[in-house]
């Protein structure tokens, strides 16, 4: 081997130690969010009656947040469950379909065996149809007292607003006695489970997965690791910052942790 190779080799060689590896047991800045930020409102006109709530208050899915003035809608809805109970009506008529039904039978037989003149078997018959139409009424008119009443029951309903998710209120926009619009009444936040936002190299695209595990360091404390678990990683690249976004969910089940600190992470295991 001549020098000029042997000085080539040493080189290369040389070169090849000095690669450094790739890992991912840098720290990165990040940024806890909330997971979900929703806007509460009414699709219905009407003055706000009361709010429940305040900001700050923790809410569970369901419980109820404000109510709209609701006495035309209560009345509305009394209206229609008057009329749809009434059995009795119905009863009636239907016991007089029942008995024209048997009348006229009797009628028919005793008219066949020439013991009662046509005309009074004409007469039991027509009374068996009017009976019977008169008891299909009733029945049709029961239907429709049935869906107002269904129609009445979702228009209460519709005053009052509840919360669609376990979170807490962020801001409340409106105060009893307002009129609501399409105003925003607040906002709420659920937190938990949180979100953590990540800025990581375009270098590390590809290595960076779904399910892999985050070491979450707070702001706020000297000490502590919180435990995290990579929900998405974003394959658009910043080609100005020359990063990708990667979101990391934090479980936070008490709601200790509060959105907007800032953070950094740590992929674990690498």
């Amino acid at each position: 081997m001549s020098r000029g190779s042997i000085c080539c080799f040493i080189t290369i060689a040389m070169m090849a130690s000095f690669t450094p590896k790739f890992s991912l047991a840098k720290e990165l800045p990040c940024l806890v969010v909330p997971q979900v930020v929703l806007t509460i409102g009414t699709p219905v006109v009407g003055v706000l009656n009361s709010v429940a709530v305040t900001q700050g208050d923790v809410v569970k899915e369901g419980d109820v947040l404000a109510t709209l003035e609701s006495s035309l809608e209560q009345a509305e809805v009394a209206l229609a469950t008057a009329k749809h109970e009434m059995e009795a009506e119905e009863k009636t008529a239907q016991m007089k379909a029942e008995f024209s039904l048997r009348k006229s039978a009797r009628a028919k037989d005793l008219g066949q065996k020439s013991a009662m003149a046509q005309h009074e078997v004409d007469e039991a018959e027509t009374e068996e149809r009017l009976s019977q139409l008169a008891y299909t009424e009733v029945l049709e008119n029961k239907r429709v007292a049935q869906l107002e009443l269904e129609r009445a029951r979702a228009a209460l309903q519709l005053r009052t607003v509840r919360s669609p998710i376990a979170g807490v209120v962020l801001e409340r926009f409106l105060s009893p006695g307002e009129l609501v619009k399409q105003a925003p009444i607040m906002k709420l936040a659920r937190l938990d489970p949180l979100l953590v936002e990540v800025l990581a190299p375009v270098s590390w695209l590809g290595r960076v997965r779904p399910g892999m595990q985050g070491e979450v360091r707070l702001e706020w404390e000297s000490t502590g690791l919180h435990q995290a678990r990579v929900t998405v990683v974003n394959p658009v690249v910043n080609s100005v910052s020359g990063t990708f976004q990667v979101m990391l969910e934090l479980p936070n089940p008490d709601n200790r942790i509060p959105a907007g600190l800032s953070c950094s992470v740590r992929f674990a295991g690498h």
